[in-house]
């Protein structure tokens, strides 16, 4: 049977896939999620969830460089990569040789439609489809927030780097309350000392990933922007988009009660 990923590409399979590659880290979780544990061959360095069962798997490499001859001897039927986590290289080598669904995520309802696909290529209809449902219906639950902070999120230090209008982090901030400071950017700005200051964001958002930032540097930002609120966040919550997201809304209802706590005495918007 004939399928097209979310990058327009097309690829054929014979039967339901026995052996799967994941490349993505938060879709590796979703396979785990909807019952392909058997199937499932080769994963990254990063996939990390579920903790007490990614140990067992090959590891293929990290997202940006990964082993081609560990892969071939895996003997994959699908493979299972991002647009933005993986190399252009390494998808274009990778469809010559394999099947490839290729994922391109910029909401939640982008998310969802890469589950119900790999749901429907991977025999697990049914188990995808009440997944995203639950998804679905827990971010209806979350509403809207009652304000828009002016806020900065991090994703990298020395030199700092931000998010666009077109990320997946942008769209769960605009979902939390949080608005974009750099929403008129694309993809991942790079930003000096003198354009956060500048940004007068009531929050900065430090991300647990890519960057670890700790506790150690909200110092360093509040001497930077000292009227902003400074918040070490779960990067996960914000840029995972497999079945996490289950997880994402409730933390997110947390943080809109914690901003609103925090920043009400000085909130200038």
């Amino acid at each position: 049977m004939n399928y097209q990923d979310q990058i327009g590409h097309t690829f054929y399979l014979p039967h339901a896939p026995r052996r799967i590659i994941s490349l993505v880290p938060s879709q590796t979780e979703f396979l785990f999620d909807i019952g392909l544990e058997n199937e499932i061959v080769g994963i990254t360095k990063f996939c990390i969830h579920p903790s007490d069962k990614v140990a067992n798997y090959s590891n293929i490499g990290g997202t940006k460089n990964v082993s081609l001859a560990k892969i071939k001897n895996l003997k994959p039927d699908l493979i299972i990569a991002n647009k933005e986590e993986n190399t252009k290289e390494t998808i274009l080598a990778l469809q010559a040789l394999y099947p490839v669904y290729t994922s391109d995520i910029h909401d939640i309802d982008s998310a969802i439609a890469m589950m119900l696909d790999i749901g429907k290529i991977c025999q697990r209809e049914e188990q995808a489809s009440l997944l995203t449902q639950n998804i679905s219906q827990h971010f209806a639950s979350l509403g809207a927030s009652k304000r828009m902070y002016k806020s900065v999120y991090l994703i990298w230090r020395k030199p700092w780097m931000t998010v666009g209008n077109d990320t997946f982090i942008h769209h769960i901030m605009s979902r939390a309350g949080f608005e974009n400071c750099f929403n008129t950017q694309k993809r991942y700005p790079v930003l000096s000392d003198n354009e956060l200051i500048a940004a007068k964001p009531t929050n900065i958002l430090l991300s647990s990933e890519p960057y670890p930032f700790k506790e150690r540097h909200i110092n360093e930002l509040q001497r930077l922007c000292p009227d902003a609120s400074i918040i070490l966040v779960d990067g996960e919550m914000f840029s995972w988009y497999g079945s996490r997201l289950l997880l994402t809304s409730e933390y997110l209802k947390k943080l809109q009660l914690f901003c609103q706590e925090t920043n009400s005495p000085k909130d200038r918007n």
